[in-house]
């Protein structure tokens, strides 16, 4: 069908990136541990991708396409401080992430649509309607 193109690392595990291209950083290394996991489904009209980010919330992403490339981030700053006669207790919290991928022609780019629930973002990638998957029919033969 050929979707996507696909760069390969070939120090990383293959993790459902047939269907779009993970850029991890810039030079292709990055700390797994940080990056949220994300599962991706082809349906017949549209692309589902869920992006597991719990403890946050929607104002917290920042969903961006250029031309083919969907990019989904997030940083977020905690700073807490307590204070009592004899100590201080500072604590700091920062995470971010950054998850690249291709959309491939068939993706309606003007239709996608987001959604934060219950600890998931969830993005519907609708496919264009000549991309859709067509109903069997009959020829007939003159």
């Amino acid at each position: 069908m050929g979707l996507m193109t696909r760069t390969s690392n070939g120090w990383l595990p293959n993790l459902l990136e047939d269907i779009f291209d993970d850029r991890l950083t810039e030079n292709g290394f990055s700390a797994l541990k940080s990056l949220p996991a994300v599962n991706i489904e082809e349906k017949e009209d549209k692309y589902s991708l869920e992006l597991v980010a719990p403890g946050k919330s929607k104002k917290d992403f920042n969903i961006e396409l250029d031309n083919d490339l969907l990019i989904i981030s997030s940083e977020t700053k905690d700073e807490k401080e307590t204070e009592d006669k004899n100590f201080t207790r500072r604590e700091f919290s920062y995470e971010s992430f950054k998850r690249s991928f291709t959309l491939p022609d068939t993706v309606d780019a003007n239709k996608i649509k987001a959604n934060y629930k219950n600890g998931i973002l969830y993005l519907d990638l609708p496919k264009r309607e000549e991309a859709k998957t067509q109903p069997k029919r009959l020829i007939d033969i003159s």
